[in-house]
């Protein structure tokens, strides 16, 4: 009877360390036999991430202004502006003269300016020419409205050939600048001539009481003839 119960109590001793490792098991288990929600891995998304609004794309700066149409387009503006001014007397011979100086000058240093920097213009260059187109468009339209006229009707053709030839070429360097026919070079180079007829046109009237004579006509004339060569030569020829 002894030996029974002996037997008996080793056997229920060995079942319970048989059943210790099930409980705890179980019990690490939550009730409804799932994964806790600490080993569940966390959800991944395909979608991309969203940049922020106000950032720059890599790689991507940011576009300066385009200056040198703008200089462009200002130079045949004034051009323009003189050639009508011409056209309609509001421009005296020695104030086109002086105009035309001025934009040989401008067309003469941005010539300079390229050589310097390998056909291009810096920023403060672009600046440079801004502020001195700036300075000569003032200046057009004080000479346009000031009181010395040539001619009081601005709807009368011009007063002469002279001017007539002169408001013609003018047009055709505006056209040129344009077009991009004429470089920096070619139209520093035609204004500078420009501006020598117009001094000759204003040293003559000077000494002839504002009038010229038949034979310094011809001779204007004649140097407008080469002029309007050039100015032909320098548009259809193949250096650009």
């Amino acid at each position: 009877m002894k030996n029974n119960y002996v037997k008996m109590t080793l056997m229920s001793a060995a079942l319970a360390a048989f059943l210790l490792p099930v409980a705890a098991q179980t019990s690490s288990t939550s009730p409804s036999g799932s994964t806790p929600p600490s080993a569940t891995p966390p959800a991944t998304t395909n979608a991309p991430a969203t940049p922020n609004a106000g950032a720059t794309p890599t790689g991507t700066a940011p576009k300066s202004p385009e200056t040198a149409q703008r200089i462009n387009q200002r130079k045949e503006n004034q051009q323009d502006r003189i050639a009508g001014g011409v056209d309609h007397g509001s421009l005296t011979p020695g104030e086109t003269q002086s105009l035309e100086k001025q934009e040989s000058g401008i067309n003469q240093e941005e010539k300079t300016m390229r050589q310097q920097d390998n056909g291009h213009l810096t920023t403060a260059d672009r600046q440079a020419i801004q502020q001195q187109q700036n300075n000569m468009n003032n200046q057009i339209y004080k000479d346009k409205h000031n009181a010395a006229v040539q001619n009081t009707n601005p709807t009368a053709a011009p007063t002469n050939k002279v001017n007539g030839r002169e408001q013609h070429e003018q047009q055709r360097i505006a056209g040129g600048i344009k077009s991009g026919e004429l470089t920096p070079a070619e139209t520093a180079n035609l204004e500078k001539q420009q501006n020598h007829i117009d001094q000759e046109v204003k040293s003559d009237r000077a000494a002839n009481g504002g009038h010229l004579t038949q034979q310094e006509k011809n001779q204007i004339q004649h140097q407008q003839n080469k002029a309007g060569h050039q100015i032909y030569k320098d548009k259809h020829n193949a250096k650009k």
